[in-house]
This record gives C-alpha cells, sequence and structure tokens, in this order.
C-alpha cells in the first residue's frame, strides 16, 4: 500500500517544489488505485506549459516513445499498478519494520571510458521498473501493517553530465513516473540511509555479499566518518533478500508470461527464417538472429547466443561463432532475444544442406520424441519438479540411444548428455539462482526443456554417429493441465525443417 495517495500531500509537494516542470500528465503511469489522486493533482497542475512529450528521461515512458508502451505502462507491458504490487508483496514479507535495501546495477566498461550496454540488476529492475545505474531502492515496512514507503535515491538531472551520456531521469521523476514515496539524489545516501537503517527491525540486503551488484561498492568502500555504511549494516539484524526476491519472481504474472511469449514467438520466427537460408559462416548466421530479432520487435539478445557447426557443437557454451559451416554437417544454435526486460531461450540444431542424413536424423528424431515426452510433463497436474523431468529425460535417452545401437554402460549417458535438462527463465536466462530444482513445478513457473546429445569422435561410440551434437530446446510455460510452449514458432519437425529449402 502506498503511503503518498493522499490528495493533500501531493498538492502540496507540486506546490512547493522548486522543479514542479512536470504537466499535467504526472502519474499516468501510476497505479490505477490512485485515480481519485490523479485527478487532484492534475487541477492543481494545470500552469504547466511543457508538454510531458518534450521531457527527457534516461529510458522510453509512454509519452516519449508511444510506440513502445502504452499509457500506464512504466517498462514495455508492465504497469506502474503491478511494480507497486511486487514492492508491496515484498513489504508483506518482510519482518514488521524490516526493510529491504536493493542497489542497481553500474555502468561497466571496457577500457578506459568505453562502455558496455548497460544491463540493470534484475531484482531492482523487478521492483522499480527503473534503468539507470547508481540508484538504490529500500522498501520500508511500516510496522505490522500492509504499508510500507519506497525511498529510491537516483542520479540528479545533471546538464552537463546529460549532453555526454543521454539523459537522466532525475529525482522528480522517480517520484512522478516510477512512483517513489521519497526520492533523493544518490548524493544524499551517506545521510539519508543510515537513519532508515537505524530504525529498521531487520534489513533484507544482498549488497554486503554481492560483489556483481555495481552499486553495492558504494557500501563496501565508502568511508565517511559520520556516515559509515559497513559499520551501519553490520550493526544491524542483516538477512539474505534473494530468497524472498526468488519467491516472487519465480511464478510469472498474466503480463510476464504475455512478454515471454512475445519474445518466443519474435524469436522463433527468426529461427526459422534462418532455417530457410543457406549459410557459409558461423558469424553471418549469429548477425542475421541479433538482425532479425531486433526488426522483429526485441530489444537486445538475450545472452551471448551458440552458433556451433559439426564438431564445434560438442562444446556446450561455444560462442567464438568464427567457424566456417560445411555442408553434411549439423549446425547448434542456441539465442534468443529479450522484450520488455524478459528473455527467450531457444536451441535448433539443423542440416547446412537442408537436408538431414540418415544417422542424423535418427539421432535427432530420438532426442526430439524425448523432448515432446519431457515438455509434456510441464503441467502442476503432473506433480513434478525439474530434477524429475531430468530423470525421466535420462530415462528416455538412453532407452533410445541404446535403440541405436550404443553402448550404454558406465558413465555413458555422463558423457552424452552432461548438462541437466532445464532451468527457470524469466528476467534472467537462468532465473532466480538458487531457486531449487527439486521444487514441484505450479502453474506460472517458466522454464526450458533442452535435452541434448553430444558424441565424442572416439571408438566408444558408433562410426556413424561420432562428432554429432544436437540439442533442441523450448521455453515452456507451466499451467495447470498443459504446458504453454512460448517459442512453438521455430519449427523442429524433420519434415518442416527439410520443407523450408524446397
Amino acid at each position: 500500500m502506498k503511503l503518498r495517495n493522499a490528495p493533500w500531500q501531493q498538492l502540496q509537494r507540486a506546490i512547493i517544489s522548486s522543479r514542479s516542470f512536470y504537466p499535467a500528465t504526472k502519474f499516468l503511469a501510476s497505479p490505477i488505485n490512485t485515480t481519485k489522486t490523479i485527478d487532484a493533482f492534475s487541477q492543481a497542475r494545470n500552469y504547466a506549459s511543457i508538454s510531458a512529450a518534450e521531457l527527457q528521461f534516461g529510458q522510453p515512458v509512454h509519452e516519449t516513445h508511444p510506440h513502445l508502451l502504452r499509457a500506464g505502462e512504466v517498462t514495455p507491458g508492465i504497469t506502474a499498478q503491478e511494480y507497486a504490487d511486487r514492492r508491496a508483496r515484498l513489504a508483506a514479507s518482510l519482518s514488521p519494520n524490516g526493510i529491504a535495501v536493493i542497489a542497481s546495477s553500474n555502468t561497466k566498461y571496457r577500457s578506459g571510458s568505453v562502455f558496455y550496454e548497460f544491463h540493470q540488476d534484475s531484482n531492482f529492475y523487478y521492483l522499480t521498473g527503473f534503468n539507470e545505474p547508481e540508484s538504490v531502492a529500500v522498501i520500508q515496512r511500516v510496522g505490522d501493517s500492509h504499508e510500507y514507503v519506497f525511498h529510491l535515491f537516483v542520479r540528479p538531472k545533471d546538464a552537463k553530465a546529460e549532453q555526454w551520456d543521454g539523459a537522466r531521469s532525475g529525482v522528480r521523476a522517480a517520484m512522478d513516473v516510477f512512483n517513489a514515496d521519497e526520492a533523493s539524489s544518490i548524493v544524499d545516501l551517506p545521510t539519508l540511509l543510515p537513519p532508515i537503517i537505524a530504525s529498521a527491525s531487520e534489513v533484507y540486503t544482498d549488497i554486503v555479499k554481492s560483489s556483481k551488484s555495481g552499486y553495492s561498492a558504494f557500501f563496501r568502500t565508502q568511508d565517511v566518518p559520520s556516515n559509515d555504511f559497513q559499520k551501519m549494516i553490520k550493526d544491524s539484524k542483516i538477512k539474505p533478500l534473494k530468497p524472498l526476491m526468488n519467491g516472487l519472481r519465480v511464478v510469472k504474472s498474466e503480463a510476464e508470461i504475455v512478454n515471454m511469449r512475445m519474445a518466443g514467438r519474435i524469436s522463433g520466427r527468426s529461427f526459422t527464417n534462418a532455417m530457410r537460408r543457406q549459410w557459409t559462416k558461423e558469424k553471418d548466421l549469429r548477425i542475421f538472429l541479433d538482425y532479425d530479432f531486433k526488426t522483429g520487435g526485441c530489444e537486445a539478445e538475450a545472452y551471448v547466443p551458440v552458433v556451433a557447426g559439426g564438431r564445434n557443437a560438442l562444446r556446450i557454451h561455444y560462442v567464438r561463432n568464427d567457424d566456417i559451416l560445411r555442408n553434411g554437417e549439423i549446425v547448434l544454435v542456441d539465442a534468443g532475444g529479450q522484450y520488455g526486460g524478459y528473455i527467450t531461450d531457444i536451441t535448433r540444431s539443423w542440416p547446412i544442406s537442408g537436408k538431414f542424413s540418415d544417422p542424423q536424423r535418427d539421432l535427432y528424431e530420438t532426442i526430439l520424441r524425448v523432448q515432446r515426452s519431457t515438455v509434456s510433463l510441464c503441467r502442476e497436474s503432473a506433480n513434478m519438479t525439474l530434477d524429475k523431468l531430468h530423470h525421466v529425460t535420462e530415462h528416455g535417452l538412453k532407452e533410445g540411444l541404446k535403440q541405436l545401437g550404443f553402448d550404454m554402460s558406465g558413465n555413458a549417458l555422463e558423457i552424452l548428455f552432461p548438462h541437466h535438462v532445464g532451468h527457470y527463465i524469466g528476467l534472467d536466462v537462468h532465473d532466480c539462482p538458487g531457486y531449487s530444482r527439486a521444487v514441484p513445478l505450479k502453474a506460472g513457473h517458466v522454464v526450458t526443456v533442452e535435452p541434448g546429445i553430444y558424441v565424442p569422435d572416439d571408438s566408444r561410440w558408433p562410426e556413424h554417429f561420432r562428432g554429432i551434437g544436437i540439442r533442441i530446446e523450448d521455453s515452456v510455460c507451466v499451467q495447470d493441465d498443459s504446458p504453454l510452449i512460448l517459442t512453438t514458432e521455430a519449427v523442429k519437425e524433420v519434415v518442416d525443417i527439410e520443407a523450408l529449402r524446397r
């Protein structure tokens, strides 16, 4: 529940603010339960002379990018109401008067001032939708009630810095667009955060343990005598935040599933488009997929793709993608796009010539039968876990390979199928890190199903299968009584693959 929804409080803020240049369109992205507040505030804002579309923010908003976001959305597909609901669920899981402290990612540099593309910390993004570096969010539960205070510390507006690095949203937008109850400059964090921590019964955070969270460096290295954050956090009762966040994130909302289906649809079509063409270089195929993902509507690649021709497919995470593609061999492609921050994960293996040889077809269809069988069990009514799905997959592959003449004694399966059959996906390719694969699957879980066989080139294995690597992977949403395959546009039946070149 948001504490700042009293119209009088918002009117006061608008009147006294020295930066009240935002127009009457404020709160278009606010939670839908603030309608009366919106009306009252809008009446107080009629003097604004600049439209929202003329303002500059650090990320797309509906007023500036209506082609990317609908009214009410903070990020593509996800409304301000949903973000508020997420914070409310987290606050309800905290102890009375407890706080959660989450840091954004920081800009990472390749060398000198040359930076990598920014990617936000997933937990921070899940709770705020704010996609800028050098930011900290604090969720503060009020007593044992359902109320909470959302603090957001962000980079202030800075015309000189923005001339070089692009627009920042700033402190005012942290409240007006991202619905913070209290917003401040990140510069003021040393002064404003310690009292919040001191008043908390417990502090839920992963900052003190994480080396990946960019702004956690602030907490580790800052040494201000009157505001020693390390000491302030150390003296408090610390609890890990990750288990709470994993519990929230692992079950996807309807809007999240829609985003993941969009990513799967776009990416699946790109795979099928790629299969229609003759390729001679791994690099060219990789570049085509990246281009087709993005022109199809994805904002980015979900991860560094695998484009592995021939024996390169025997390396699970082969990402050099710099070899020649040769007729008579299989190319294994593990790739996917990202939409609204949510990823899809697809692997397809197809003959470079467009037509399977007999051994390739036999091995491929063995793996495909097992994959289809495992996918069919991705439903809550089946009472499965990812680990159980893995055991089912192992059994199916072992029996299928025996029929093809493989000696499956000893550690044969471990060599031929060295990885797990699946993992959770969402904002991350391996979503909710640390969440157990032994938890029963339930509606709203989204997982991968990716059996694969990688036959080394040695005399232990049938000669006509040596050097072949095949994996078939789909992203699947668990439902009550049936799976929802999110990546169905990527063809995988032998007859369909071969028909693409006719």
